[in-house]
């Protein structure tokens, strides 16, 4: 068995994924301050491209102060029937070729090569991969190659835009200690302005800090801190198809055939498993609707959707699929909603056409059934169950 510490692991992240591919169906785009998200002043940057960004523009800015800061920007309202088709098909090339590869985002992937530089070399692998990926989708994707996880997205953020950086076994430390602290992944603004305010600006400094210390200040998190700053982290690639699902099921005490009580179970298990699925900062790319009848003939319906994790959305989809599924008009057992091909990523990233308010308020309904429990505010539909 190869030691933890002997890992090879590539992180690949494709470079301003929705601007990409708003520029694959529109050459014209290229080179232009472009912006995803929707097209109302009321409404948020989903993404924007690195000529935007120059301007001080960034992702969940509202759409009007972005337009603001940069007038001569280019709006495009976003299409997640596109990204979720090529996020899919860059996941097919990296799957035929990778040996244990991990889905982390609708853009991001990390492989374990470990071992293959004994056949093969890993950075050769990485690269030529990268360049059948670029080939065949015609998407700008940038690549980092370390020993650990942690260390390889940090090169990849390095490396872009649209490059690729190895970080030799053993440099990891020397190659993190110049960069200032915000630069280690899941160091917010929150808590490099508390580190600064401690005079910790640079990783070099912050890996200097006593463990102990540092969790005294941090709590927990501080433990995490220090192993990150001295290019620690021993978390393992997830195989992409154990990423798990989220689900729920009901089993009536008295089968039914009342289309309203069932299309209210529907609406209730949809908002509970969209509320799951937000609280573990996932996106689903698949909905599966079962139903199980009083003979207990169990019959299922699946469909792949774009990735999302708004319950407008998702109970758009199931309704459909229980429609489509239901045509015996037998008494019902049983019924259950499904959210598979989960990967990480935040709501905001699907609501091309929502305001800040919309967003906004999905936030306060998950931040009271957070508080109170998932049941505690519920669509109005479900109201007489």
């Amino acid at each position: 068995m190869i030691s933890l510490q002997h890992r090879s692991i590539a992180h690949f992240d494709l470079d301003c994924f929705f601007v990409s591919a708003e520029c694959l169906k529109d050459q014209r785009l290229k080179g232009k301050p472009l912006l995803v998200g929707g097209m109302s002043d009321r409404a948020v940057v989903s993404a924007c491209s690195y000529e935007a960004r120059r301007y001080g523009i960034h992702s969940a800015m509202p759409m009007k102060t972005a337009l603001r800061l940069c007038p001569d920007a280019i709006v495009r309202s976003g299409d997640m029937d596109f990204y979720s088709e090529l996020s899919r098909e860059v996941t097919g090339l990296i799957a035929e070729s990778a040996p244990l590869y991990e889905k982390s985002s609708i853009d991001e992937f990390y492989l374990d090569l470990t071992g293959m530089d004994k056949y093969f070399g890993s950075l050769q692998w990485t690269s030529e991969l990268r360049q059948k990926i670029m080939k065949l989708t015609k998407l700008p994707i940038s690549f980092g190659l370390a020993s650990n996880k942690m260390v390889s997205k940090v090169a990849t953020n390095e490396a872009k835009p649209n490059g690729q950086m190895a970080i030799e076994f053993g440099g990891e430390k020397s190659f993190l200690a110049p960069m200032a602290v915000d630069k280690l992944p899941m160091v917010g603004r929150e808590t490099a302005a508390q580190l600064k305010r401690r005079g910790v600006e640079t990783v070099k400094t912050l890996s200097e800090i006593p463990p102990g210390l540092l969790e005294a200040w941090m709590g927990k998190n501080g433990i995490s801190l220090w192993n990150r700053a001295n290019g620690i982290d021993e978390s393992p690639v997830v195989p992409f198809y154990e990423q798990k699902s989220v689900g729920t099921e009901n089993t009536f005490s008295a089968d039914t055939i009342d289309m309203q009580f069932l299309h209210r179970e529907l609406v209730r298990m949809t908002e509970k498993v969209g509320f799951e699925l937000r609280q573990q900062d996932k996106l689903a790319g698949c909905v599966t609707v079962k139903i199980r009848y009083a003979d207990f003939d169990t019959v299922t319906k699946q469909a792949v959707i774009p990735y999302t994790g708004s319950d407008h959305v998702l109970l758009e989809k199931v309704t459909e699929l229980f429609n489509r599924l239901y045509d015996r008009r037998q008494l019902v057992r049983l019924v259950g909603v499904r959210l598979s091909h989960l990967v990480a990523g935040k709501y905001q990233i699907s609501l091309f056409d929502d305001t800040q308010e919309m967003i906004a308020l999905y936030q306060a309904i998950d931040s009271i059934k957070s508080q109170f429990g998932w049941q505690y505010i519920m669509r109005g539909a479900t109201a007489c169950t």
